[in-house]
């Protein structure tokens, strides 16, 4: 089984010593770079960087400079995706997005993972559990999404959330480890946020 397979199957892989893995990285950070080095003028171009490096997207997807990930290909967005600056989606395993995403600054996505044992992590082995975010789903800045988290649909997470567990549908939720606070519900759509 290459490496590759490994990796595709949630096994521990040879992540930092691998030719065949490491020439696939440097090209998607080829690819990053010249999408990051575009002038945001450049909306068209930049459009047809993202829909060339993921694996599937829709019409209207918006990613801010600057943006990196580590393949590109295990990347699935849905439509009205929006990354704010400095997202990082780390996509050894696949990396799965709704529709009408809305991501602020500075937010990470890492489906890869080390083992606690500082042998087979100094041998450079880690693992790649994917990531599931759902339709609707309103992420504050600086959050973190460790491997093989979901994420529901109609879902607020609170800025520096660290989300080290699956969370349902239809709730806000915050906190390092991020937790569920409440559902959201029918009175949301009352407030008036103009004067907060």
């Amino acid at each position: 089984m290459t490496e590759k397979e490994k990796r595709d199957n949630g096994l521990l892989y040879d992540a930092n010593y691998n030719e065949a893995l490491t020439t696939e990285l440097i090209n998607c950070k080829d690819i990053c770079f010249e999408y990051n080095n575009l002038k945001p003028s450049q909306a068209e171009k930049r459009t047809k960087i993202l829909k060339s490096l993921f694996g599937k997207t829709k019409e209207n997807l918006i990613i801010q400079s600057p943006f990196w990930c580590d393949y590109g290909y295990n990347i699935e967005v849905g439509e009205n995706f929006y990354a704010n600056h400095g997202c990082v989606i780390l996509d050894g395993a696949k990396v799965t997005f709704g529709d009408n995403v809305f991501i602020a600054p500075n937010c990470g996505f890492y489906t890869a993972g080390h083992p606690i044992d500082v042998q087979r992590r100094n041998a450079g082995l880690e693992y790649a559990y994917p990531i599931t975010v759902g339709n609707n789903v309103w992420i504050g800045g600086g959050v973190q999404v460790l491997p093989g988290v979901t994420i529901g649909n109609n879902v607020v997470i609170g800025s520096g959330s660290v989300v080290t567990h699956n969370i349902p549908d239809n709730v806000v939720a915050v906190g390092n480890p991020c937790r569920v606070i409440r559902d959201i519900t029918n009175n949301d759509i009352k407030k008036d946020y103009a004067f907060l």
